[in-house]
């Protein structure tokens, strides 16, 4: 699973992972991305722009646009048979930019202390999405949600569960494509190695909903 997550990039990632993206005027970051909030991600009508959307997809067919917790991830193994997500899975892909995302470890007295997780080579993760628009009468609304596979063995400790990762430039763009038949992207949404990612307990301040400030990447002791 992935319920939070960070994207507050480094001068560095924006100039080498995001080069040739568009970045709006109006582009803010944030240390803590919950449901149902905006945030930004690329997607496949639009390839080098970074675009805002609403965590928690919306189909298209929905009577209303009202993003839910429920879809803010999608599992890779059920893509193409879930209504929710069968349409976005065969045209409409995305890259949802991050630097981190945060899991929690759930201990025997009852309480679920939080962890970040990022890339071990401090590069900027890209998660594998998927994007919907809604339209009403005189609107129009923008939704995704984050593609999930089984986790690494070394994040087993945390959860079974993370989000799919494309780890080159080669496989973004290759996800991006999205006319790809099903069986042609099933490769692509993979469990990311072993060692890739490393961890470490933040504060429980992330348990607080709207808590956003950069003290949520600072570690805390075990």
């Amino acid at each position: 699973m992935c319920g939070r997550y960070s994207f507050v990039p480094t001068a560095r990632q924006v100039e080498t992972e995001l080069r040739g993206i568009d970045l709006p005027n109006d582009l803010t970051f944030s240390y803590h991305i919950a449901p149902t909030e905006r945030a930004w991600v690329i997607a496949s009508d639009a390839p080098h722009h970074l675009q805002p959307m609403r965590w928690g997809l919306v189909p298209a067919w929905s009577k209303t646009f009202r993003p839910s917790g429920r879809t803010i991830n999608a599992r890779a193994e059920t893509l193409w048979e879930k209504p929710a997500f069968r349409n976005a899975a065969l045209r409409r892909h995305c890259l949802v930019p991050a630097d981190s995302f945060y899991e929690w470890q759930r201990q025997t007295d009852g309480r679920r202390l939080p962890y970040r997780i990022l890339p071990a080579n401090g590069s900027l993760l890209f998660m594998a999405g998927l994007w919907e628009e809604w339209r009403g009468l005189n609107e129009r609304h923008r939704s995704f949600a984050i593609i999930t596979v089984p986790a690494s063995t070394d994040l087993l400790d945390l959860h079974d569960r993370m989000p799919a990762l494309l780890l080159s430039e080669q496989e973004c763009q290759a996800w991006l494509a999205s006319d790809l038949p099903p069986h042609s992207q099933q490769p692509l949404l993979k469990t990311a190695p072993a060692g890739w990612l490393t961890y470490y307990r933040v504060s429980e301040f992330l348990n607080k909903p709207g808590f956003n400030d950069c003290s949520l990447h600072e570690p805390v002791p075990n």
